[in-house]
């Protein structure tokens, strides 16, 4: 689990201290797991024991834990111009990486049970990821509804129930219009599945149901702001692909309970 998981895992419980802390930590990323627990303490101006309760709210033992964990996360490859492609090729094989490790099961579960899906994007680029992954569900006899905008989202959130299900993918995770909605949706009680960036993002957040796709900056030869996008399609068919299994599995037990009743 990377840093930005872990933050938004536990963001509930961090405080401006902490916060403070972790930003430090973020933007020295590099060099910080060098420090000790006093060093750190000194570049961030706060007390001993204010890392040390950091770490444990992180799920550490203890700060040396916490340091071991921040050397693995600093490991980065010398600073050199990449291509395209090779940017590319790094996020679709950390997003496989996040796959590998990821247990699917409970976001397979709450789509399962779900009386209704909706899958809402909050872009061009997010609508097709969410047309794509209906297309990909319709085999299966699970027909996710897709919402083609904020206008529809809006509306529809108004009439869904607890036993509905909303599927949201966000690049960043940070759109500010999306948030009067996802709130609405947490004050009913109705659970949503985000798939943001790895970021700490204010989306993933709120939802114990969050999954993450790599995707970084592209230079442009005009300056345009570019981003990989391909990561967030994988993790779509990730979500399928697990679900498929899911479908398997639970078939199989029903079998298996079906023989021990007859024997």
């Amino acid at each position: 689990m990377r840093l930005e998981e872990l933050i938004n895992k536990h963001y509930k419980k961090l405080n401006e201290t902490d916060l403070h802390i972790l930003k430090y930590i973020m933007n020295n990323k590099n060099t910080c797991y060098s420090l000790g627990i006093n060093n750190l303490a000194e570049k961030c101006n706060v007390s001993r024991s204010s890392i040390l309760r950091l770490a444990q709210k992180l799920e550490f033992s203890g700060y040396s834990e916490f340091r071991v964990f921040l050397k693995w996360q600093g490991r980065e490859d010398p600073i050199e111009e990449k291509s395209g492609v090779e940017i590319l090729q790094e996020d679709l094989h950390e997003t496989i990486k996040y796959i590998q490790t990821k247990d699917f099961s409970d976001v397979c579960e709450l789509i399962y049970n779900a009386n209704q899906v909706f899958v809402f994007g909050t872009g061009t680029a997010q609508l097709h990821c969410a047309l794509e992954l209906q297309r990909m569900f319709l085999p299966l006899q699970k027909y996710l509804n897709v919402i083609h905008s904020q206008l529809e989202f809006e509306i529809i959130v108004k009439d869904l129930q607890k036993n509905d299900v909303v599927i949201i993918f966000s690049l960043s995770g940070d759109t500010p219009t999306i948030f009067p909605a996802v709130q609405n949706l947490v004050a009913k009680g109705i659970p949503f599945i985000s798939i943001t960036n790895l970021v700490n993002n204010r989306l993933a957040r709120m939802t114990p149901y969050n999954l993450y796709a790599r995707s970084s900056n592209l230079a442009s030869h005009n300056g345009t702001k570019l981003k990989t996008f391909a990561p967030f399609f994988i993790i779509g068919e990730a979500i399928f692909s697990h679900y498929v299994d899911y479908l398997k599995e639970k078939k199989e037990t029903i079998e298996r309970a079906g023989k021990d009743e007859d024997a």
